[in-house]
């Protein structure tokens, strides 16, 4: 089996066009990344010697030997389900960590993403939380954006927010939102603030910019960062409307929601005593 026509590559093209249609990776905004076992590799049989090495400007020797299919730099998510095998490759990291063996796709001679370091710092710190996480995506959605403008940046207050916008929030996000300061993207500074936020979150914003979000599936990530988006987009109808809230769902709704669907709110931003709020 050829690997252009895995299920890997065919979701990677599905997501990345989703995530255009939603106007939340304009031009050549945003990338993904999927880690794939050495078990998953083997199936296909036009992955053998590498095509090129590719420096990466991070030392990403913790994660040595594991594989990654990433989308590349400079690439329109508008394009990415037409020529996968120009827009996107499957990556090796060396031994060393400071390059990466390129085992299929960039046709055209591109290579991954600026923001790759970023998410191979993600890589390492939620590999050491969950073993099955496996995605990194970053994306711009219009209304977290937006959030970040007008809306004081602190993690409880945020978080709070979103997660009384809608009863989904909860549910899927209970750990909250993480949120770093304004830096700017493509450094490494930038990935290492955000996977230190990663340590306890798996959706961290990054003000003024955008979002990065971690999980088992395309799907599972997708939806966590189309959750978060849908509470924005409620918060920002509200205000539209006049901003005057004469319900919305109490800590108390939150905490039986909490029980009901068994998960934890994060204790910082929501204690377990029940009140009348």
């Amino acid at each position: 089996m050829k690997f252009i026509d895995s299920e890997f590559v065919k979701k990677m093209c599905e997501i990345t066009n989703e995530l255009y249609k939603h106007g939340w990776d304009e031009r050549n905004g945003g990338n993904v990344s999927l880690r794939l076992t050495q078990e998953e590799v083997n199936r296909f049989n036009d992955l053998n010697d590498p095509i090129r090495n590719i420096p990466i400007k991070f030392d990403a020797s913790a994660l040595a030997g594991q594989y990654f299919l990433v989308t590349g730099t400079g690439r329109y998510f508008k394009n990415v389900h037409n020529y996968p095998e120009r827009d996107t490759g499957l990556v090796r990291i060396t031994d060393k960590g400071n390059s990466v063996d390129l085992l299929w796709g960039f046709s055209d001679g591109g290579q991954p993403t600026s923001e790759f370091p970023a998410h191979l710092m993600t890589h390492i710190s939620r590999q050491k939380i969950d073993s099955d996480q496996r995605i990194v995506m970053h994306c711009h959605p219009t209304n977290l954006v937006a959030l970040s403008f007008t809306h004081k940046l602190d993690e409880a207050s945020v978080s709070r927010l979103l997660w009384k916008m809608q009863a989904e929030s909860l549910v899927v996000f209970p750990e909250g939102m993480g949120i770093i300061p304004y830096m700017t993207p493509g450094t490494n500074e930038i990935g290492q603030a955000t996977a230190d936020k990663m340590n306890e979150f798996r959706i961290v914003m990054w003000p003024h910019h955008g979002i990065f979000a971690c999980g088992d599936s395309m799907d599972e990530t997708y939806g966590l960062i189309e959750t978060v988006e849908k509470a924005c987009m409620i918060y920002t109808a509200i205000q539209s409307q006049g901003g005057n809230i004469l319900q919305s769902i109490t800590d108390d709704d939150l905490r039986d929601l909490a029980k009901s669907f068994g998960v934890t709110p994060n204790p910082r931003f929501l204690s377990t005593e029940t009140v009348n709020s």
